[in-house]
């Protein structure tokens, strides 16, 4: 299979700019709607399946409260209800990737790839998983949001002839963009976008060494402070992050990008030699 490399995004910004800013937020989120199924038609990948989280079985829904699924989105197999059904998402190879690769990636009918090699690719289609459940194509673009959340569309089509590869070349920028925007707005609407939250430095120091392992007694040693001090700034972390317990803490840091994970040192290195 060979990687189609993109030619151009001369349709990107017709598609973003296809929603009005002055749209209410619920009329801007049914006209992206709307426009990633007319996308798809235009495409020959009409049948559209949209998650605004991979991890939730709640399926994305209008503003009249019904899913988009099974009415504006319609699958290859119209009897599969995949919105329906809490272990679909387990099942599916497309949301299998979306997990390992954060950029658009297409499918043949029996491997997936996207515009440069990717190793995760690679090892999902050497595992024999990629079943294509009556999908002779598709396109996937998985949004990765703040706080750890991926959505992801994706654009299918059951008819072989159809040249996937060459549509992903054209337009998987402008897909891209789509549905980041689309997950993105869609996250807003539902208030699941948290305020965006400051943490001092060294509240992320003491983080960055607890993600490692570090009891607070080893904390205080690392860093050089006292084990009270280590407390009081993993406590306001966690008080700002939104959490109550340490490990929370950890997690919600580590999502928000505030622990990279070759941040901390070895222990035997009393302070962190970049200060982070």
């Amino acid at each position: 299979m060979s990687v189609p490399k993109p030619r151009n995004t001369d349709k990107l910004v017709e598609t973003i700019g296809a929603v009005a800013d002055s749209e209410s937020s619920s009329d801007a989120i049914l006209s992206l709607a709307r426009r990633v199924a007319q996308v798809g038609a235009e495409m020959g990948l009409p049948h559209v399946a949209a998650s605004a989280d991979i991890g939730s079985p709640e399926p994305m829904r209008g503003p009249d409260g019904k899913p988009f699924a099974g009415r504006l989105f319609t699958w290859v197999d119209p009897d599969l209800r995949y919105w329906e059904d809490r272990g679909f998402a387990l099942r599916s190879v497309f949301v299998h990737a979306a997990r390992a690769i954060a950029e658009p990636f297409w499918f043949d009918g029996a491997r997936m790839a996207t515009w440069r090699p990717s190793s995760a690719l690679a090892a999902i289609n050497a595992d024999g998983s990629t079943v294509s459940l009556g999908v002779a194509g598709a396109i996937t673009a998985p949004a990765y949001l703040p706080g750890g959340v991926i959505g992801a569309v994706v654009w299918a089509t059951s008819d072989p002839a159809v040249d996937v590869g060459a549509i992903f070349a054209e337009r998987a920028a402008e897909l891209h963009a789509l549905s980041l925007r689309f997950m993105a707005s869609y996250a807003e609407a539902r208030g699941e976008v948290a305020s965006p939250v400051r943490l001092t430095r060294r509240e992320i120091q003491c983080l960055k060494w607890a993600a490692a392992g570090k009891t607070d007694g080893e904390v205080a040693e690392i860093v050089a402070i006292s084990l009270p001090t280590v407390r009081f700034h993993v406590t306001n972390a966690a008080r700002k992050l939104g959490v109550i317990s340490r490990s929370q803490a950890v997690h919600r840091a580590a999502t928000l990008g505030y622990i990279g994970s070759a941040s901390c040192r070895s222990p035997l290195q009393k302070r962190d030699p970049e200060g982070q």
